[in-house]
Parts: C-alpha cells; sequence; structure tokens
C-alpha cells in the first residue's frame, strides 16, 4: 500500500494582510471623504458638471438699428439669418448626409472636412448667415454635432447709390465703412444671453431664465434726401461716362442748415454683393480725395480784397498782354484781356488779375481767410477718413506761390471742404457746420466775411454763369444761379501731368436767397473737353434744377427755357 505526497500549505506572515485590509479601509475613507466633500460641502462643482450636459447659455443677438433718409426712407436694414457650427468630436455624419449638408451650404464635403479636422477646437462655424429656410433643412438632416444660432444680416434697399454714405458691416454685424462704422456703438446695440436646456441633438427643449435681456440698436435717421441723392448719382453717372472719366464726385448741402443732401462717387459698388469690390470703389471722394482746387479758389482771394478794402468790385486790374511773369515763372489767361474790372476778373476767370490782386495782400491774410473757411482742418462730419487737406504756414510762400495760390494752385482740398466754403458766400458770410444727421434745431454759422463782401461776390459769381463768362451751361430755368468753374492740371510724383484735368464746379441758387450750395468734380475726363464750365457745370445744373423742384423752393427768375452757348462759344476759364 503506498500514499501520494501531499504538498505542504505555505502560510503567509500576517503584516501582509493587514497591509491589504489597510489599504482597502483607506482607499474607501478617501472615497467617502470625497463624496462628503463634493456633496455636502463643494455642491456646486458636480451641478456645473452635470448642468454641462444639457444646460447651455445662448446669446440673444440684439437687432442692428435701421439707417433712414430724411423722408424715413430705409437705407440699411437688419434681416434674421442663421449660422450653421459644429462641434468636430461630436459630429458624426453618414457619406449621404454629408453630401446633403454640403449641398445646402453650398461646399464640398471635402471643405466640410478640412473645417472640422483643421484644428483642435471645440467649436466652427460650417456657414454664416444663411436663408432660415435653409437652415431648416439643414435641421431635417438630424446630423449628431451640427447647431445653428440665429444673427441678423444687414440689407441695402438703395444698393450703389448710397454706398459710400451708409457704408457696410461684415459677418459679424459690426460696421466697416460709412455710416455703419462711424455710428458703430448707436447703430449695434448689445446683445443679450438667456439659459436653455437642450437634448443631446442640440435642440432646445426648454428655456429655463433670460440672464441679460438684448439691447436693440437706434435707428438713425441721416440728413440725405433719398430723391435728391438718386438725382445726383444718376447725373454724374453719366457724366463719368460721357467724357471717359476715372471717376467723379458730387455733394450737396442745404445753406440753411448745412446738412447734407446728398453725396455721389463713381465709381461705386453694390454694398449687397462685395465679392469682387476694390479699391478705387470703396473710396469716397467727396470726403477723402485731395485736390487742387483751381479757379474755384478765386472768389476767396477777391472777397479777402474787398474786406481788406484793397479794391472793390469796379478795380480796374490791368491783365494785358495776358501773362505774368515772377521770377522764372509765367502765369497765362486763357484767353488774354487786357485791362478788366475785378468783377470781371472772376466772369472771365482771369489767372493775371487774380495773382494780382493776391500779390497786394498780406500773405498772412491770405492764409488765414483759407483757415477760417475750413481749409487745412477735416470737415469734424464724423464719417471715417475725413482728409484736412494742406495749407501751408504763409512764412513759406515765396511770392510766386503767393500768386498761384490765389486762382487753386499749390493748396489741396476735398470737395466736401470746397462745398462747405462756399456756404460762407451763399449765407452773407458765415460758415455753417456740416451735418451727416438730420438736425431739428438751427445751426449757428460763424462769421468769416462781412456780409457786404459775401453779396458783392455772390454778384460776381451770378455774372460768371451768364453769356460771357466761364459757366453759362450752369444756368437753369426758373431760378438764378451763382458760382464758379475750375479746371487744373492733375499733380503726380511732385509735377504737374499733361492732359490730365479735374474740371469742378461749385455753385448755389437761388441767388436772392440760397438754398443749396452744391460742388462737382470730375476726374480726368478723357473726350477732349476738361474745362469745368462744359464738363462740371452741367452736372450742377441738372442737379440743382432737379433739386430745387423736389424741394419746392420759390422761383427767383423767369420760367425760359435758358439758351445754352454753342460749342466753345463761352468762356474758359485759365488753367
Amino acid at each position: 500500500m503506498s500514499y501520494a505526497a501531499t504538498p505542504a500549505l505555505v502560510r503567509l506572515p500576517i503584516w501582509r494582510a493587514r497591509i491589504v485590509l489597510f489599504a482597502f479601509v483607506g482607499a474607501f475613507a478617501v472615497l467617502l471623504g470625497r463624496s462628503v466633500w463634493l456633496q455636502a460641502v463643494k455642491t456646486g462643482f458636480l451641478q456645473e458638471r452635470g448642468e454641462a450636459r444639457y444646460s447651455r447659455v445662448l446669446e440673444v443677438p440684439a437687432t442692428r438699428g435701421r439707417i433712414l433718409d430724411r423722408r424715413g426712407d430705409a437705407l440699411a436694414i437688419s434681416t434674421p439669418v442663421k449660422s450653421i457650427w459644429a462641434i468636430p468630436e461630436d459630429f458624426r455624419a453618414s457619406p449621404a448626409q454629408l453630401r446633403q449638408l454640403g449641398r445646402l451650404l453650398d461646399a464640398e464635403p471635402r471643405e466640410l472636412h478640412r473645417k472640422l479636422n483643421g484644428a483642435a477646437r471645440d467649436f466652427v462655424y460650417l456657414k454664416r448667415q444663411i436663408p432660415p429656410e435653409t437652415a431648416e433643412r439643414v435641421a431635417e438632416l438630424g446630423i449628431a454635432g451640427v447647431y445653428q444660432q440665429r444673427e441678423y444680416r444687414r440689407y441695402y434697399p438703395s444698393g450703389e447709390t448710397m454706398a459710400h454714405v451708409v457704408g457696410f458691416t461684415g459677418v459679424d454685424d459690426t460696421g466697416q465703412e460709412g455710416i455703419e462704422l462711424a455710428f458703430q456703438g448707436s447703430l449695434a446695440g448689445a446683445p443679450g444671453s438667456r439659459r436653455v436646456i437642450k437634448d443631446r441633438l442640440g435642440h432646445v427643449v426648454e428655456d429655463i431664465e433670460s440672464i441679460r435681456a438684448a439691447q436693440d440698436g437706434k435707428d438713425l435717421s441721416l440728413a440725405l434726401d433719398g430723391k435728391i441723392q438718386s438725382l445726383a448719382f444718376a447725373a454724374l453717372k453719366q457724366a463719368v461716362d460721357t467724357h471717359k472719366a476715372k471717376g467723379g464726385a458730387l455733394v450737396a448741402i442745404d445753406a440753411r442748415s448745412g446738412e447734407v443732401l446728398a453725396l455721389a462717387n463713381v465709381p461705386t459698388y453694390n454694398p449687397n454683393n462685395r465679392a469682387r469690390m476694390t479699391g478705387a470703389q470703396l473710396r469716397n471722394r467727396v470726403i477723402t480725395d485731395l485736390f487742387e482746387p483751381g479757379s474755384t479758389l478765386k472768389p476767396f482771394t477777391v472777397a479777402l480784397a474787398l474786406d481788406l478794402g484793397k479794391v472793390t468790385p469796379d478795380t480796374v486790374i490791368q491783365t494785358a498782354p495776358g501773362r505774368l511773369t515772377i521770377a522764372n515763372y509765367t502765369i497765362h489767361d486763357a484767353h488774354p484781356g487786357g485791362a478788366m474790372s475785378v468783377a470781371q476778373v472772376i466772369q472771365k476767370s482771369s489767372n493775371v488779375g487774380a495773382a494780382k490782386i493776391a500779390l497786394s495782400l498780406p500773405r498772412e491774410e491770405m492764409r488765414e481767410l483759407f483757415r477760417r473757411v475750413g481749409f487745412g482742418a477735416p470737415p469734424q462730419l464724423g464719417f471715417p477718413g475725413e482728409a484736412a487737406g494742406k495749407v501751408r504756414e504763409a512764412r513759406t510762400w515765396r511770392p510766386i506761390e503767393q500768386a498761384t495760390m490765389a486762382y487753386g494752385h499749390g493748396i489741396s482740398v476735398s470737395l466736401v471742404q470746397l462745398a462747405r466754403a462756399y456756404t460762407a458766400l451763399a449765407r452773407d458770410g458765415e460758415l455753417l457746420p456740416l451735418s451727416l444727421v438730420k438736425t431739428e434745431m438751427p445751426v449757428a454759422g460763424r462769421r468769416v466775411l462781412s456780409a457786404a463782401t459775401a453779396r458783392a461776390v455772390r454778384a460776381m459769381l451770378e455774372a460768371a454763369t451768364q453769356p460771357g463768362g466761364t459757366a453759362p451751361r450752369a444756368r437753369i430755368m426758373g431760378w438764378r444761379v451763382a458760382g464758379k468753374t475750375g479746371t487744373a492740371r492733375k499733380l503726380e510724383h511732385g509735377g504737374y501731368v499733361a492732359h490730365k484735368y479735374i474740371a469742378s464746379f461749385v455753385g448755389f441758387a437761388p441767388v436772392s436767397e440760397p438754398r443749396l450750395v452744391v460742388a462737382v468734380m470730375i476726374d480726368e475726363p478723357s473726350t477732349g473737353q476738361y474745362y469745368g464750365g462744359a464738363v462740371a457745370a452741367p452736372v450742377f445744373a441738372q442737379v440743382m434744377q432737379g433739386a430745387l423742384r423736389l424741394l419746392q423752393v420759390p422761383h427767383d427768375a423767369p420760367l425760359t427755357p435758358v439758351e445754352l452757348p454753342g460749342e466753345g462759344e463761352e468762356a474758359r476759364e485759365s488753367t
């Protein structure tokens, strides 16, 4: 009989069992303490983590304020749209769903993949500002991780006609140009927020509370008159096209209030579709572009001489033989004349006559007058990019520079500065502050010339629009007009360029009680005509006549058709 061997039992040391027991007890104690801490003391943490699974704080967008013209017609309004966004790590879509999503968002599936995988982030826009009906079709796809939010997109009913004034907003509904940028603070308002409960697909199932109410933006009423603006834009565009010009600008100012009733630029752009926009289209030439004003500055030289008692309207100035040499520079007249009265110097636009008058004046007084009428300083419209222009210090002027400055060379201004300066001639010597926003209260002007001087110059400017003057094409039926032509060679790279001109005209009507000041500038007309009287004055006449009719301004001249001069019959201002 045999017996199998029985293995011996292994006895473990008792301290090892105790260590394991103590470890379990310690771990349990830690877990118990942590549980008590989170559930009894630090209760907010678990609540926050729980709410993070289903609770969301949504931004409530504010509706941007409307921009209106002075008649109450909408120039900019906000329309509701939706933006589609996604959480990349939660995104789940079948190939068929992805193709359908791409079609709805006008994007290739690989483009959507690129957006979703392009960066380690928990938020990405798939498409901004799509129509609500398209957003509904996206929601019907039921794709996990895809959400949408309500936004607003700006719409501009006037399109290119008002583009340079109103400007536009970006994709985030913030102002980028024009009034939209200048008045961003009041137009934008302030967004609000609310807490909601969402299901796993991102749908709101319960609205819990409003955290902060949205404050909608304020509506803004502009001084612009939509009807006058449309008239001005059409006339300017036609002139630019007819003369094959590089561009053009026009501004119309209410001579009673300083309100800007029209501001037009060509070329322009459509703020509702900016896909192919260029820098030239964006430029607000009325406010940002500087140029030498040419002969449109002569009335201020004469006004200063009258104010200082150096001349009277009947003082005779000898302009023969039609040229004046100072140092090594010779000033020329387009049509050499002989002895002229000061009034005729303006009517015929004599450079020699204006230069001789300027040389009789203290140069400090000339510069001070230019400063008083607003040259060399921004016009304070509150508009982005306002140009100040340039008027050099009088101590640096040489005699030839003082002489040429008398007829607008050696000084740079913007068209709106020039138009504003002419309000002083239209208002018996008072210069008005300008406003792009509709004003309800009367505004006070600042005296820059004596009333007698302003009236005397006004009579000279009316003569300039009569037969024998430089601007008979500025006349209109039923109202007396006054104004001055300007033709200046363009400055490029520090010198004047042959065959490149800026044609301009500034005037006001009716002369008996001026209501409107209109300034026109045509840049580089290239069809042969380039004088302000032939290129810019007809635009002034078309806009002025239409605007006075719209404003129902009483007539101060016979209602008889105006007989225009034939080709080349009117006097031409010197350049």
